[in-house]
């Protein structure tokens, strides 16, 4: 029995990456060749030759019932991770030696999360512990919880991990900052001509031979909390979170902060607040977290952006009293209770108008995928209120904002073009979004999905009209296909994040 118990974190880590891979390979493999096909109560897809099959349900969500199968001699049997990795390696052209290695690393990953998790006490704070309930990371990932380094586990929020940061003394003449860092001040105390800067214990590990005498150890500071994005980390006792550098690969890319885009957080923030505040008139249900300073050491780039922390307002700043917030991405792991179109309702009518409004009126392209939006829920467990967040995945539309006097790369990350910048908001919040919740909350029925995506396209055709109809809001409402990001494709070609491309996918909204 006891052998039983110690394979099921195994077990279980195996069935979700066989699920994520199989999805990209729906999605961005068999789908774009014309070589998926629905033969209820399955779907059939071939990969290098081979047949496979699959229970689904939850439409473009491509949730599975029971264990997918390959036909092989005529019969059908069980399909294991290690075997649809060599399909895909046998389907895709060119070579990648890391792709079978960082597929068996995300699996071990989960592994080690789930048996780290059985020991571990999640924190009281239910917005914390929705941070921290993303065990088996993105759907549609061929590896989501591959991490670089050894000392991982101790600092993963899936494993329920609290530690202090590190706090370090950067001599005054080599400070880099702006904004508001009175947050930063408060964590501890400096000699005269230093200045406090918090590191994350990880990244003072990885950086320490390159360490020199400008910058002093002071030792363990506040206690911090990882929430779901790991660098990303809640600081109780100054109430902020901190957004560190990492050098570390996790999921598709190191997850360091450029020295543009320390300066492009304080930038935006200056020009968002004007615009959320026009925003939160029109869409009261609307919030979001300003970034209102950043702080790093001026010791050349590696240190400038290795060190550098960004300084991120709380969730429960912005939220009305009586208004929980949770991570959007947590609510997919649980449907709601009550009425489910109702709970729908409210949830599109939070999330999507202000992001409609803000690309449109106002020329800003939100990023709101899953870990980028927190859901305010009322004390019935109703969405209230909608937090965005995350100002790196935030862009001006090129063309619209007046950035004279900004250096030429920070102009530069801060903007996409117009088509750019619509492709990333539908991804975001349609395809990686509300497909996913739409799913959750209509579980195996068929019929009700199709009358949540009712419900989405009134909700939007409303909107529509209010904007005088947008030609690609227009074309959306009509059924375009959506774009959804190639992940298994930048990590085949071993691409950076911001190389990824989109696959067209059917759109619910027909």
């Amino acid at each position: 029995m006891q052998g039983l118990v110690s394979d099921r974190p195994s077990a279980l880590a195996e069935e979700a990456t066989l699920a994520a891979l199989l999805r990209c390979c729906v999605r961005e493999v068999a789908g774009p060749r014309g070589l998926v096909w629905p033969a209820p109560p399955y779907l059939l897809l071939r990969v290098a030759g081979t047949l496979l099959r699959a229970r689904t349900h939850g439409g473009a969500a491509l949730r599975f019932d029971g264990a997918p199968e390959r036909l092989e001699g005529g019969a059908w049997q069980p399909l294991a991770v290690d075997e649809l990795v060599r399909l895909v390696e046998a389907d895709l052209r060119g070579h990648n030696g890391e792709f079978a290695g960082q597929v068996a690393a995300s699996r071990d990953a989960v592994a080690a999360i789930l048996r780290a998790r059985a020991e571990a006490v999640p924190p009281a704070d239910p917005w914390l512990a929705s941070e921290q309930a993303l065990v088996f990371g993105h759907p549609f990932h061929p590896s989501p919880k591959s991490r670089g380094g050894d000392d991982w586990l101790r600092y993963a929020p899936e494993a329920h991990a609290e530690f202090p940061v590190r706090l370090l003394g950067v001599r005054e003449d080599v400070l880099a900052e702006e904004g508001d860092l009175s947050a930063l001040d408060g964590m501890g105390a400096a000699p005269s001509g230093y200045r406090v800067l918090p590191a994350h214990p990880w990244q003072v590990e990885l950086l320490r031979p390159a360490l020199g005498a400008e910058l002093i150890d002071l030792g363990p500071g506040p206690v911090v909390l990882p929430t779901s994005s790991v660098r990303t980390v809640y600081a109780p006792e100054a109430e902020v979170c901190l957004k560190f550098s990492l050098d570390v690969r996790i999921t598709n890319c190191l997850r360091k902060n450029a020295w543009y885009e320390l300066a492009g957080a304080v930038e935006l923030t200056s020009r968002l607040t004007p615009i959320f505040q026009e925003t939160v008139v029109k869409y009261p249900a609307t919030r979001w977290l300003p970034e209102p300073g950043h702080r790093s050491a001026a010791l050349g780039t590696r240190l400038h952006e290795g060190l550098g922390v960004i300084v991120r307002e709380s969730p429960w700043a912005v939220c009305s009293p009586g208004v929980t917030p949770v991570l959007a991405a947590a609510l997919v792991l649980e449907a709601p209770p009550g009425d489910p179109l109702a709970w729908w309702s409210a949830y599109v009518s939070a999330v999507a108008p202000p992001v409609l409004e803000l690309y449109f009126t106002h020329g800003v392209v939100l990023e709101p995928h899953l870990q980028n939006v927190l859901v305010g829920l009322d004390g019935s467990g109703m969405p209230a209120q909608a937090v965005f967040r995350d100002l790196e995945g935030a862009k001006l539309v090129a063309g619209r904002h007046d950035l004279d006097g900004l250096h030429p790369e920070v102009a530069g990350a801060l903007t996409y073009d117009a088509e750019r910048g619509w492709a990333r908001v539908v991804y975001c919040l349609l395809v990686n979004h509300l497909t996913e919740i739409a799913a959750t909350v209509a579980g195996q029925d068929d019929d009700l999905l199709r009358e949540l995506w009712r419900l989405a396209h009134d909700l939007l055709a409303r909107q529509a009209g209010e904007l005088g109809r947008p030609l690609p809001l227009s074309d959306l409402l009509a059924g375009a296909p959506l774009p959804a990001k190639a992940n298994l494709g930048v990590r085949w070609a071993r691409a950076a994040d911001r190389a990824a491309g989109y696959v067209p996918i059917a759109n619910p909204l027909a």
